[in-house]
């Protein structure tokens, strides 16, 4: 074999080993390709899933909006997204894309809510894809449907059990509130009239007594007493049912409160309201609002050592914010609430759960030696029809 041969057959043997290199390029190529489509494809379920859990924990978005918005979110996590759409039925009412069309691409999967079916999560392809092989659906697209559809039924039965122990909390609320009213009404009306009767029948039989009488000191530790249960009972009376809260407004009633708290336990109040002017609040707002306001200056006694309480009111559309400070000790927030949950104090559940009624968020603040911050927003309310409702003063 010459040289010139040689150098041929050598340059053949490279050309077959850079051809089987290119061969094995282009395979990893593929192979590579493939699994990039499928971690695409993985991708995409997560983020479905994971818009889904985000929409669930928004508790400002009320049900009946997330199924729509559920839908939009499965028609993008598709093979193919441009001709996908979808639907979601719950208890007959129908949540679907604009361009839900039913065809022969179809796929489905049964909501399940409270070991009942609720509705159905429906998946159609508007036309075929040919290169989507046999079938139009990925296997891993069934597993999401399925996956969604469960997602779905837990969401809507949280959902609606909330719903339900809030409807039950606002009812045991105004039952204690209607309760507190009457037990007001009662004292006021016959305990503290009685008392009052007695006291100036006593007061006559002293004035018409002889002169030289000895009962007429115990008589008049007797009246003593009786004036001081008087005003005790008109204070628990006034505390069950702050007088003028409809007539006068929160505000109004609200300044009357701190000023005799106080006077009575010795502790500055200062009170702020700004944009309250014109605002129209409803019973349940105001009698909320009180309450958390009387609850929390209660827990300032008790508790804080405190010198000093800011109490402060902002109308600012579309909220309501309070926010109540002192200059207590403070603590440790989480040992705090883990402490008021131990020894079942009611004070603070009643806040937060009267809050949550109001459609708001409380948020506490505190540490040693910094006081307390408790912060309210509620949503002001369009005056309803019927409904007890007056401008604040």
């Amino acid at each position: 074999m010459n040289d010139a041969q040689k150098s041929r057959e050598e340059l053949l043997a490279e050309l077959r080993i850079l051809r089987q290199g290119r061969d094995s390029c282009e395979i990893a190529l593929s192979e590579c390709k493939r699994i990039e489509g499928a971690l695409t494809e993985r991708v995409k379920e997560l983020d479905c899933l994971y818009g889904i859990t985000r929409l669930a924990q928004n508790r400002d978005r009320p049900l009946p909006e997330l199924p729509g918005l559920i839908a939009e979110l499965i028609c993008a996590s598709w093979q193919f997204p441009e001709v996908a759409c979808s639907r979601i039925t719950l208890d007959g009412t129908e949540y679907a894309t604009p361009n839900f069309r039913r065809t022969r691409w179809i796929q489905a999967a049964p909501i399940i809510i409270q070991g009942e079916v609720g509705g159905q999560v429906e998946v159609c392809y508007l036309e075929g894809r040919p290169e989507s092989g046999e079938g139009p659906f990925l296997l891993e697209e069934r597993r999401l449907l399925d996956a969604v559809a469960d997602l779905v039924g837990r969401i809507v039965t949280q959902r609606r059990a909330e719903e339900q122990m809030r409807a039950l909390s606002r009812e045991l609320i105004m039952i204690q509130e209607n309760e507190r009213q009457r037990i007001a009404r009662e004292l006021h009306d016959h305990l503290t009239q009685d008392l009052s009767g007695i006291k100036a029948s006593l007061e006559r039989l002293l004035a018409d007594s002889p002169p030289g009488e000895t009962l007429k000191p115990q008589a008049a530790d007797v009246l003593s007493r009786l004036a001081t249960a008087i005003s005790s009972i008109r204070d628990l009376s006034y505390v069950l049912l702050p007088m003028g809260l409809t007539e006068l407004g929160l505000v109004s009633t609200v300044l009357r409160h701190c000023e005799e708290y106080s006077q009575r336990h010795g502790i500055e109040v200062e009170v702020f309201a700004d944009g309250m002017s014109g605002v129209k609040l409803d019973f349940e707002m105001q009698i909320n609002l009180y309450r958390i306001i009387q609850e929390s200056l209660a827990n300032v006694r008790k508790h804080a050592a405190a010198s000093r309480v800011t109490v402060r009111l902002l109308a600012s559309h579309p909220h309501l914010l309070l926010r109540i400070e002192d200059d207590g000790r403070g603590a440790l927030l989480d040992e705090c609430l883990a402490r008021a949950g131990r020894e079942r104090r009611i004070g603070i559940w009643s806040m937060r759960e009267r809050v949550r009624l109001l459609g708001g968020r409380i948020t506490f603040q505190t540490r040693p030696g910094c006081g307390m911050c408790i912060r309210v927003e509620v949503p002001l309310k369009r005056r309803r029809r019927g409904s007890q409702a007056h401008p604040d003063r």
